[in-house]
C-alpha cells in the first residue's frame, strides 16, 4: 500500500509541476503586419513551376485594413539580398497599387490597404517570376 501511495503522489507532484511550467500565448501576439492582422491568404510566386517565394495577405476587421508581404523561399531567396516586390490595390484598379520594392534579404512589404467593402487584387515579384491574384478576399 505504501508504494501505491508513493507512486500517487509523485503522480500529482508531476502533474502540477507540468501545470505551472507551461506558458501561455498572449492574445495580443503581433504578426508581420502588426497586432489585431489575421492572416486570410497564401499564394505561392510564382502559381505553377518551381516555388520561389510566397505572396501572403492579412486583414484587421478593427480597422477595415488589408496588408501584404512577399517572402522568399530557399537559399537563393531568403536571408539573401534580391529584388522583391509586393503589392495590393482594390479590385478593378480603383486608387492604384500600393508596393514596396526593392533589394531586400527576406520579404518585400508589409504594405496596407483601406478596404472595407470592397475586394482586393495582389501582386508579388521575385527571381524573374510574378504572381497576380485578382478580385479576392471580398468583404
Amino acid at each position: 500500500m505504501r508504494t501505491r501511495s508513493g507512486v500517487a503522489t509523485l503522480a500529482g507532484v508531476a502533474l502540477a509541476s507540468t501545470c505551472f511550467l507551461a506558458s501561455p500565448t498572449p492574445a495580443s501576439a503581433a504578426g508581420p503586419c502588426g497586432s489585431g492582422y489575421n492572416r486570410i491568404g497564401v499564394y505561392a510566386i510564382p502559381q505553377s513551376g518551381p516555388k520561389v517565394g510566397s505572396l501572403e495577405v492579412y486583414y484587421n476587421a478593427g480597422n477595415g485594413k488589408n496588408c501584404a508581404l512577399a517572402y522568399g523561399i530557399g537559399p537563393d531567396y531568403y536571408g539573401k539580398s534580391t529584388y522583391k516586390d509586393v503589392a495590393i490595390r482594390r479590385a478593378g484598379g480603383s486608387g492604384g497599387w500600393v508596393s514596396n520594392q526593392g533589394y531586400f534579404t527576406y520579404y518585400a512589404g508589409p504594405v496596407y490597404l483601406s478596404a472595407q467593402g470592397t475586394c482586393i487584387d495582389l501582386a508579388g515579384y521575385m527571381g524573374g517570376t510574378e504572381r497576380y491574384v485578382w478580385n479576392v478576399h471580398c468583404g
